[in-house]
């Protein structure tokens, strides 16, 4: 039994068993309670009416599974039997008897997308989640990437459903699927939605798409002057951003639209125009970034899209919603909590990157910033106090120590210093560590590589001869200094830190001058 199948009896049979193992992303079953449960099943081994059913599919259609599928629902919509063999018409109609058609589909649908999920399946988290949040429909659904009509059978009950799919056996099936369940008005069109609009007309009350994602040629260079692109022709690189021009062209006045896209269209620098129109004309209401492990092929996190086409310019939304779900169960509820969700001002997203992108503006709106900004102050005016006092005071000296200098290497030989993965430590009360540290790191031992780095060259290193009290003296003022560059490195650090949080917090009305 595969792990697929597994998946789908415990999503369909509230009686099947429960996990002795494993988590929510990876349950474990006892085999011999499973094997148990199928047997009272019925389905020992394996071998339902379904799956035989399943397996005479493979059989004849092999990897092209969708269109097997297809041709199978067209059987159970217009009667034709053609092209299936008469194996898959007998067990079909058998199951068909005891069940429904209807029902007999949407079991085999499941298993295709329980198996190697093709692209243009989307999967039952996802759904779950684009219903969530695309809420109530009403008047006619749309979808211009539809696929095999998961997302416009969830969203579309009780409504018009409309679709438009590149590969004409998804097409089929997706049509199918929808008669099959009883839907009113039907109509799935073949084709390429931007190159070849199927639907110019159609203006919706709901469009949704689960688009297509990082295809290297959408069409832009024949697409230059369509009139689809208000905001902006995408690039090349940003189809996502065509398609979702694409679905807000087909948004009637009052209208919404929700898509599914990638992290980066939020923040990707060639996109930047065209978000920041969306937010401009306050199309753009809601953004969601939802966990890991929504999408059937991929475990990387996906965004959820809520535009809206105002009836009238008074409708346009002056902020826009963010929600950060990303720290989630895939399974998990998809309300999200206070701390999870933050309504950002329009102004405050049209900066120079206008990165949408809900987990930066949500941990922002978490941020105390007077507080914050106040700590780091009392820190920076601690810290150049303490400069004063790190900073040695020295005298006037020698004008030279070359003259009694000594190799490193020779101190080694002589055991007074122990070297060892390019460091050299005193080895003996001889020799201050804190001194001989301070001379290593002198111009004069310093060596350019042939690569044009520099590097201390330890064993040709020389330091002066000088008694030990006078070694210590020195070991006292190079650590003054370290310790001096180490605190300046660090206010340097805080610096930065408070000055990005000031313009925060002056930015974003959080704080004002005095």
């Amino acid at each position: 039994m595969t792990r697929a199948a597994v998946s789908n009896w415990r999503k369909r049979h509230a009686d099947f068993p429960a996990p002795v193992g494993g988590g929510t992303r990876n349950a474990l079953f006892a085999l011999s309670e499973v094997h148990a449960w199928l047997d009272r099943q019925r389905k020992s081994n394996d071998v339902s009416g379904e799956v035989l059913l399943w397996q005479a599919l493979r059989r004849a259609y092999r990897d092209d599974m969708t269109r097997g599928l297809a041709d199978l629902a067209d059987l159970f919509v217009t009667g034709s039997t053609e092209p299936l063999d008469d194996e898959i018409v007998s067990r079909a109609t058998g199951l068909a008897a005891e069940s429904s058609p209807s029902e007999v589909v949407a079991r085999l649908t499941a298993r295709l997308i329980g198996s190697a999920a093709p692209e243009h399946v989307t999967g039952p988290r996802l759904i779950r989640a684009v219903k969530h949040f695309a809420g109530q429909a009403h008047g006619v659904v749309f979808d211009p990437a539809c696929g095999i009509g998961s997302l416009l059978l969830a969203l579309g009950d009780g409504c018009g459903v409309a679709g438009q799919e590149l590969d004409p056996a998804a097409a089929r099936l997706a049509e199918s699927r929808a008669r099959l369940a009883g839907r009113g008005e039907v109509t799935i069109r073949t084709g390429d939605s931007l190159r070849q609009d199927g639907w110019p007309e159609l203006r919706s009350a709901l469009v949704v798409c689960d688009p297509p994602v990082n295809v290297p040629d959408w069409g832009r260079e024949d697409l230059l002057l369509d009139a689809r692109w208000e905001l902006g022709v995408p690039t090349r690189a940003e189809g996502e951003l065509a398609w979702l021009q694409h679905c807000y062209a087909h948004v009637a006045p009052g209208g919404r639209a929700i898509l599914v896209m990638p992290p980066s269209v939020a923040y990707r620098k060639a996109g930047r125009r065209i978000r920041a129109e969306l937010v401009r004309r306050g199309i753009l209401t809601q953004l969601i970034a939802l966990p890991p492990g929504m999408v059937a092929s991929h475990n990387q996190p996906v965004h959820l899209w809520l535009l809206a086409r105002p009836a009238s310019p008074d409708d346009a939304v002056s902020r826009v919603r963010m929600v950060d779900l990303t720290a989630n169960d895939p399974d998990g509820p998809l309300e999200p909590t206070a701390d999870q969700v933050v309504d950002v001002p329009l102004i405050e997203l049209l900066d120079e990157t206008v990165d949408l992108t809900p987990a930066h503006h949500v941990a922002a709106s978490r941020t105390d910033h007077l507080g914050e900004y106040a700590s780091m102050r009392e820190d920076v005016a601690h810290r150049l106090h303490e400069l004063l006092t790190l900073l040695p005071p020295l005298t006037s000296g020698p004008g030279t120590l070359d003259g009694a200098a000594v190799k490193v290497a020779d101190l080694a030989r002589a055991g007074l210093v122990d070297i060892a993965d390019g460091e050299a430590v005193s080895a003996s009360d001889q020799l201050d560590t804190d001194y001989l540290h301070g001379f290593l790191h002198a111009a004069a031992n310093v060596r350019r590589s042939t690569s044009g780095s520099f590097r201390t060259d330890v064993r040709g290193a020389r330091v002066p001869r000088m008694s030990i009290e006078d070694q210590r003296s020195y070991g006292a003022a190079f650590r003054a200094l370290d310790a001096f560059e180490q605190q300046v490195k660090e206010l340097a650090e805080l610096a930065d830190r408070a000055v990005s949080m000031a313009r925060d917090g002056l930015t974003g009305g959080s704080i004002r001058p005095q």
